[in-house]
């Protein structure tokens, strides 16, 4: 069984471990001792905070094997962005170029840089260890955050989003970067990702054109990629489409892959979620449900088979309620499972 549970400094080796193995693209988990351990000192800082309103905290989750305690992935949720330094995309949009009097129309697309994510949730950092990529594990380690932004909302802004890893090769090149590169900024695609994962995101200020980039003069290869993701990043991609994320022309300004949102409150799994008081015994029930405890500094969330009884109880093995770290008679939120 995986269970999702906040991230401690003992876990540290295996968070650089699934740095290690994310790959080129994935900003936000850069093989960096020093950053990754404030991560997670910032992180636990977080869960045991007072909050009233989204600030500037961080919630690290890892995905923890339970017959092993291995940790095998991991996800995090930003409260807010770009309050502290700028978060940067592009909007995607479209312009008209008509002249009556020459009979000519044309309707081209423009990339214009801007903050619009600015004081808003990003969810991040969702990377499972390959060999674990099967079964619910990856709904599991996705919809979690879910469940944790339903019971604690103040914590969490109105609009939630993503950035998606948009398309690179094997070595880290992506076309986006490449007429980037070759025109604004003599740097590849692999130090500047790195550079914007561990802060430094001044470059970008500094070389990053100003006005609005007409999409027709960016190279074949380049505008090909505007707006996709990464092979790799498609089930993930698919999972917050399944909760109403969708894409509203915002993509990122290194690789152009696409960013995903959606309003908290319309969010699948914190609609439909359900509490329930917790009930300790056997049963024959087949259906499975995503299940969180409720908590936030001891936070815990499995999928597993429960029963929901004619009391309106969520009966539950001892087994998944140690892995919940719950008794009889406190509350859980689940949510049924195809």
């Amino acid at each position: 069984m995986l269970i999702i549970r906040p991230i401690t400094a003992a876990d540290y080796p295996a968070l650089m471990q699934c740095a290690e193995a994310s790959g080129h693209g994935f900003t936000s988990l850069p093989i960096n001792e020093d950053l990754l351990r404030r991560r997670i000192q910032h992180s636990q800082a977080s869960f045991n905070a007072s909050v009233t309103s989204p600030g500037q905290e961080s919630y690290l989750l890892v995905a923890v094997d339970s017959d092993t305690n291995q940790v095998v992935g991991t996800t995090a949720i930003e409260a807010t962005v770009g309050l502290d330094v700028p978060f940067y995309n592009y909007h995607l949009s479209t312009v008209t170029h008509a002249s009556r009097q020459l009979g000519v129309h044309n309707i081209v697309k423009v990339l214009t840089l801007g903050n619009q994510y600015t004081g808003e949730t990003e969810l991040c950092s969702l990377f499972l260890l390959p060999e674990w990529r099967q079964g619910t594990n990856g709904r599991l380690l996705s919809k979690s955050r879910f469940l944790l932004m339903a019971d604690h909302q103040q914590r969490f802004a109105k609009v939630a989003f993503a950035e998606m890893r948009g398309v690179s090769d094997e070595q880290g090149n992506s076309p986006f970067w490449q007429w980037l590169k070759e025109h604004f900024f003599s740097i590849d695609f692999t130090y500047a990702d790195y550079l914007t994962g561990i802060g430094r995101k001044g470059f970008i200020a500094d070389l990053m054109p100003k006005l609005p980039i007409y999409v027709n003069l960016l190279s074949k290869e380049a505008q090909a990629v505007i707006g996709k993701v990464h092979t790799n990043t498609r089930p993930a991609l698919q999972l917050l489409e399944q909760e109403g994320f969708c894409c509203r022309g915002y993509v990122d300004i290194f690789d152009a892959g696409p960013s995903v949102e959606c309003d908290v409150r319309n969010i699948e799994t914190v609609r439909h979620s359900q509490c329930y008081s917790v009930n300790i015994g056997e049963h024959s029930s087949q259906q499975h449900y995503l299940i969180s405890n409720g908590q936030l500094a001891g936070f815990r969330a499995v999928v597993a088979s429960i029963a929901i009884t004619a009391q309106g109880q969520a009966m539950m093995t001892a087994e998944v309620a140690a892995a919940l770290n719950v008794e009889m008679g406190d509350e859980v939120r689940l949510i049924a499972q195809p």
